[in-house]
């Protein structure tokens, strides 16, 4: 088979795949989030049954035993978060109104330090920032439904997603000898090569990166909780699980924490940059300690391309294609690098007489 034809087949079938994701969007979400958590706990389970454990029972062991924990956590904990981030929202105009009595209030200074122009332009970017931000909590109840969270769709999700991950679990060395088995013969090594990368990366955006943001929530609930900032627990929770999206939970947390703390605090200078050391402390800790152990360099993505993934996916999928844009990312990421590995070592690149190096061989 020609390059040409194989390039064809794989484009066809990308095609096909993207059509189908995009005429089943509205079923997709427990399908995908119990994808995602079968390729999450099929570890567990492959040690489990190392362990001398059947299948069947190490898959129903670990996803128990995952249920549980979720169960205890919502049962324990969401109540108190719903009630924080439904007085967030009903507090978020008095919230920006006390913002922007207390800026009136220092624009002497500000004049003072900035001079009148820029002063100016930094009152009308806050009240512009300020209307953008209401406007996008009064709409957010709104796009919860658009999304699909009703609801029956929240119990479907709920019912559905642990039986598809079971299902999964129970036969997923079945369905990977499956597509092995279809690999064409002649170029079956270097497929499983690329699977391989594709697996490293989605374990390390799955596996490592989902770690991540789940440690990014809850020392940012905790911290700014213990600290005593209004609405901390609702506030670390947003700000560390938006943390998958490249700066926007640092910046929502960052901005939504320093703003109570002014407010809070009556602009008492200390108790504001205590708050945002909070943030600037564990961005540290997360940028050369968590992030090189858990997740390493098997995520080599630019965050250009990975928030553009989110907003193309997104607007595409709707809220499936937030989930999904991370892990698409991921392994698009993948099939560049190797297509480009690919045309470095090809004629076109080289040359009909060029050498391994990419320079003219001599005749």
């Amino acid at each position: 088979m020609t390059l040409r034809n194989q390039v064809l087949i794989w484009v066809g079938f990308l095609v096909v795949l993207v059509l189908t994701l995009w005429l089943f969007r509205g079923i997709l979400l427990p399908f995908v989030v119990g994808a995602a958590l079968a390729y999450l706990l099929n570890p567990l389970v492959n040690q489990l049954q190392r362990w001398r454990f059947n299948r069947g029972w190490a898959t129903t062991v670990v996803l128990l035993s995952v249920i549980t924990i979720v169960l205890s956590v919502f049962l324990m904990f969401v109540p108190l978060i719903g009630q924080q981030i439904i007085e967030l929202l009903r507090g978020a105009p008095a919230l920006v109104a006390d913002l922007q009595a207390l800026f009136a209030r220092w624009s002497p200074e500000i004049n003072e330090w900035l001079g009148p122009e820029r002063a100016a332009q930094v009152q009308a970017s806050i009240n512009d920032l300020a209307r953008q931000a209401l406007g996008f909590i009064t709409t957010l109840p709104g796009e919860l439904v658009n999304i699909g969270m009703t609801g029956a769709a929240v119990i479907g999700f709920t019912v559905l997603t642990p039986v598809v991950a079971f299902y999964l679990l129970l036969d997923w060395e079945g369905m990977v000898r499956g597509i092995e088995g279809l690999l064409p013969q002649e170029h079956k090594g270097e497929i499983n090569t690329i699977l391989r990368d594709i697996d490293k990366s989605m374990a390390g955006v799955i596996r490592g990166q989902g770690g991540v943001l789940l440690l990014d929530a809850a020392f940012y609930a905790t911290a700014l909780s213990l600290f005593g900032l209004n609405f901390g627990l609702a506030v670390g929770l947003i700000g560390g699980l938006l943390s998958f999206i490249p700066f926007v939970g640092f910046a929502v947390g960052f901005g939504l924490s320093v703003g109570i703390a002014i407010v809070q605090y009556s602009g008492d200078v200390w108790m504001v940059a205590a708050v945002a050391g909070i943030f600037l402390f564990w961005q540290f800790i997360e940028g050369n300690i968590l992030y090189p152990k858990l997740v390493g360099s098997s995520i080599n993505i630019n965050p250009v391309w990975m928030m553009f993934a989110l907003l193309g996916l997104g607007a595409l999928f709707g809220f499936v294609g937030l989930l999904l844009a991370v892990p698409m990312a991921a392994i698009a990421s993948v099939l560049v690098r190797y297509g480009v590995r690919k045309y470095k070592e090809s004629t076109l690149y080289l040359g009909r007489n060029g050498g391994p190096d990419g320079t003219a061989s001599k005749p």
